[in-house]
């Protein structure tokens, strides 16, 4: 590559027997297809190998049927069954240049055993992780021998399939290896127990056998969560965190350093919004041990990239989210395109995937996950086919990304928006307390439309029937988007409220607008139950609105516990002073006061309320949609409806809906329909 100021991301660093063709490391993540969907998983694994990536991790590995995860598709390596299909991603990665590697777990109480109804355990007797009513066991000394043997087994089987790094993994209070560390989980009086050299044995006797049993041609790694961000209460970077450390400098290979727990790992923007945010918990690191260093903190900027190697922080630049958000991250900065790069917004979309147990989907990059289903790739698109001009209506999230797309494909594109500013609700929500990272879905496509000479973008410009009819343009796409209902429909009830002419009432349209409550009161009804209630609570009252937050659910932002936000939310609205009122539904409002009632009782509560803000469903604004489908005389050759105006959604549902149509507009509707469901079917002839 040509010498420039990011060449030093772009050195090749030795792992113990293997070498990484440079310093952009992959670490493991979840992305809800495992064992289930091996295909899939291989192609989008080998996508991010294919643009740059040196190293390529899978996500957690379960080892045993006594970590059994169902019903979440994590990847499996129980026997020797299992390795042909983890055999297909790392073939599908070395084809690509890059190093595959492999986390292996057993999770202790954090697996259920749903399927395999094998036993639970635990360093110590303990409830399950989650709310079931079975408890783990204690292991005793011939559980723990049968684990270390598991372990071994299962680096062996790592190696046949292929693997260039094999880990093990102490993380995110997740895995057996960490609940042995931690007091909280180990109150042992054994040699597994008590004193911290004790309590690391069993990760040093890990550690030391995957060596052995690997070490020749494999290196191995030791995910390690050096803090877990709870103070005194928890393990600290500081503290023991640094002490194991120091005591297994020069055991494994690389150190794979984070913060625990996962949600502290997985913070959104909204909580933490600075990039490289880990990089006060791991710095340390370094300084303890000559093997490379890899960590994470959303690192998206290649300068603070450069500045972390240089500084000598890390030797590798760890990522998750923004490999999903960008498969070619590493090759935008190797050929100097770093403003090309689809920037994480850091929403945890991708993450909200794995804890529904789906397959993985992102806001800024539509095409993860359909590199084998839809065989879309983040880079390439198929060119325009016979029709020359297409106008797009709307310039939020679905049309920006609509727009780009068949731009790129060939046509001659107008992109049409009502309003004074491109970006649609991207931007209005952007506006709000936390979600200023948000913006960046609307940036980069505005960015990449406006080096485009064969797109014409025009703003205060909203179209009736017959502006589109007379432009003469044939092929019409509508994201005209969706607004905010202000008469207490929602999910509980499909009556409006009673709600009295003379209160006053706002919708989340009208404070993006920049509308204000009046004094006295405000109650926030929530019975959209997703994040933007929750965060208007927020935004309103560190402006020192007087807030009831009102909802039907048993807690609020209920959604969000799958983009593991939810508890930090809830917190911040109490420690600012919101009343919070769950499981009531708003029956009126009226007289200076709503009445809620309870939906289990129907008993009724009363709460002062001089401003009135529910946050329920959203109307489609699909009039111009309906009015041109309806003109016989339009002469429109296509004509589509999609983003929120189709069918109101997350922003990461209006940009998939808005990439998809651009990749199907001219397409065989045949291949179109077989791709929309490609997939992937065990067969039992050989079973």
């Amino acid at each position: 590559m040509p010498d420039n100021k990011y060449s030093v991301l772009f050195e090749p660093v030795k792992i113990g027997p293997v070498t990484a063709r440079n310093r952009f490391y992959q670490v493991p993540h979840c992305c809800g297809m495992g064992h289930v969907r091996p295909q899939a998983h291989a192609a989008m694994r080998a996508m991010k190998a294919e643009g740059g990536w040196a190293v390529v991790s899978t996500e957690e590995t379960e080892i045993h049927p006594t970590s059994d995860l169902s019903p979440y598709a994590e990847q499996r390596l129980w026997d020797e069954r299992d390795i042909p299909a983890l055999r297909l991603m790392t073939d599908a990665v070395h084809d690509r240049g890059a190093l595959t590697a492999i986390e292996l777990v057993h999770n202790g109480n954090h697996a259920q055993n749903l399927l395999s109804r094998g036993p639970v355990l635990a360093p110590s007797d303990m409830s399950l992780a989650i709310a079931y009513p079975k408890q783990a066991r204690a292991m005793d000394k011939t559980d723990i021998r049968a684990f270390r043997r598991w372990h071994r087994d299962a680096a062996r089987r790592a190696k046949q399939a292929g693997f260039d790094i094999i880990y093990v993994y102490a993380g995110h209070r997740m895995t057996l290896t960490q609940h042995f560390l931690l007091p909280e989980y180990n109150d042992r009086t054994d040699e597994y127990g008590g004193s911290l050299e004790n309590r690391t044995r069993l990760i040093r006797e890990l550690l030391e056998e995957t060596h052995e049993e690997v070490g020749d041609t494999c290196a191995v790694a030791f995910r390690f969560a050096v803090d877990e961000m709870m103070g005194a209460e928890g393990m600290q970077a500081q503290e023991e965190g640094c002490a194991v450390v120091e005591m297994l400098a020069e055991v494994p290979d690389i150190w794979d350093v984070n913060v625990s727990d996962w949600a502290n790992d997985s913070a959104t923007t909204r909580f933490e919004p600075n990039d490289g945010y880990q990089t006060p918990y791991i710095e340390f690191v370094k300084q303890m041990t000559s093997k490379p260093v890899v960590a994470v903190g959303r690192l998206t900027s290649a300068d603070m990239m450069v500045s972390m190697v240089k500084r000598g922080i890390v030797d590798f630049i760890g990522a998750a989210r923004p490999s999903i958000a960008d498969p070619f991250l590493p090759e935008k900065i190797r050929s100097d395109r770093t403003e090309e790069i689809r920037e994480c917004i850091g929403c945890n979309i991708c993450v909200s995937s794995d804890t529904m147990g789906i397959p993985i989907r992102c806001t800024q990059n539509p095409t993860m996950g359909e590199e084998w289903r839809r065989n879309w790739h983040p880079e390439k698109i198929e060119p325009k086919g016979v029709e020359e001009t297409a106008l797009v209506i709307g310039a939020g999230p679905a049309g920006l990304e609509c727009a780009m797309q068949l731009a790129r494909r060939g046509y001659q594109v107008t992109l049409a928006e009502a309003g004074q500013e491109l970006g649609g609700r991207a931007a209005r929500e952007a506006q709000l307390k936390g979600l200023g990272a948000w913006r960046r879905v609307a940036d980069h496509r505005i960015y990449d439309l406006q080096q485009r000479a064969n797109v014409q973008t025009f703003m205060d410009s909203r179209l009736s029937a017959a502006d589109v009819i007379e432009l003469g343009i044939p092929n019409v796409f509508v994201a005209t988007g969706a607004r905010w209902r202000s008469d207490g429909v929602g999910r509980s009830s499909r009556r409006p409220a009673e709600i009295s002419p003379a209160m006053a009432v706002l919708t989340p349209d009208d404070i993006m607008d920049g509308k204000v409550p009046g004094p006295g009161p405000l109650v926030i009804y929530d019975d959209d139950q997703a994040y933007l209630a929750g965060v208007i609570a927020e935004h309103l009252a560190e402006a020192g609105c007087n807030i009831t937050f009102v909802t039907p659910a048993s807690v609020v932002s209920p959604f969000t516990e799958y983009t593991l936000e939810q508890e930090r939310i809830q917190r911040s609205l109490l420690e600012k002073g919101v009343d919070i009122v769950i499981g009531h539904k708003l029956i009126s409002a009226q007289n200076g006061r709503c009445d809620l009632g309870c939906i289990y009782t129907g008993k009724i509560r009363t709460v002062d309320c001089a401003t009135l803000l529910p946050v329920t469903e959203r109307f489609r604004q699909c009039d111009l949609y309906n009015e041109l489908q309806n003109s016989p005389e339009s002469g429109l050759q296509t004509l589509e409806l999609i983003g929120d105006a189709a069918m109101p959604g997350l922003i990461a549902d209006a940009v998939y809906a808005g990439h998809m149509t651009a990749r199907n507009f001219e397409m065989n509707p045949q291949k179109v329909a077989q791709q929309l469901f490609r997939r992937e079917i065990i067969s039992l002839e050989n079973a």
